[in-house]
């Protein structure tokens, strides 16, 4: 999963890079709320992790400002030294999602972050034939059939496929898509995204004509839209 940390102590950032890392997560760190929501702004993550207590603005703060203003039900965990049972349920019933009290253990945040991404499908395991409508996906065989036909993809255009159909409905970042499929950083100046998203639109008919839609979103990144759904 590609994840974004918001927490002030250097050293925790490190440990927790570490152990994400070393997971096959992504991680995103950034020691300030202000750094973290801008790159919400135009960036996609499948998962949130939040310190309480931040200069300036606090968690509970961030929190809530994802809630109203990020338009995916991104998974946020909540690791703060706060262990009162009252800072917990108001965590939870402000939007986080799972609440880890500091310190925590290597085993257990890794296993409640894979659990956030099974139990909220940003983590999940696909299946081995996706069904969408007159499009159906074989994951197993790395075959895509549109409405009877076999059309040739590459193996990044197939991935890209999975990863767009999987995500119905969800904007997605193309740095996001470049870190996933990939597996490079969003740094580097690059239009192999939008060709082969390009290619793609094409190869799988996404047009309104077929009931769909592969939009463009302007210096964001790419979102796939089931128009009869």
């Amino acid at each position: 999963m590609r994840i974004a940390v918001l927490e002030d102590n250097e050293d925790q950032i490190k440990m927790l890079q570490l152990w994400l890392q070393e997971a096959g997560h992504h991680c995103h760190p950034y020691i300030d709320a202000a750094g973290f929501q801008r790159s919400l702004q135009r960036s996609s993550f499948d998962l949130l992790l939040i310190d309480w207590e931040l200069p300036v603005s606090s968690g509970i703060e961030v929190l809530q400002w994802v809630r109203q203003y990020i338009d995916w039900p991104i998974p946020v965990l909540f690791m703060t030294a706060r262990d009162a049972e009252s800072d917990i349920v108001y965590a939870l019933e402000q939007g986080a999602d799972d609440y880890i009290v500091k310190p925590a253990s290597r085993a257990v945040t890794v296993a409640r972050i894979n659990a956030l991404g099974r139990r909220l499908g940003t983590h999940r395991q696909e299946k081995t034939v996706l069904e969408f409508g007159d499009i159906s996906i074989d994951v197993g065989r790395s075959e895509i059939r549109v409405r009877g036909d076999n059309p040739e993809l590459t193996e990044r255009e197939f991935q890209l496929a999975v990863m767009l159909f999987n995500n119905i409905g969800r904007l997605i970042s193309r740095d996001h898509l470049l870190e996933h499929i990939w597996g490079i950083s969003a740094n580097i100046a690059t239009r192999t995204v939008d060709t082969h998203v390009s290619r793609l639109r094409q190869k799988l008919q996404l047009i309104p004509e077929y009931g769909w839609q592969l939009k463009a979103v302007y210096q964001h990144g790419y979102r796939l839209e089931q128009l009869d759904a």
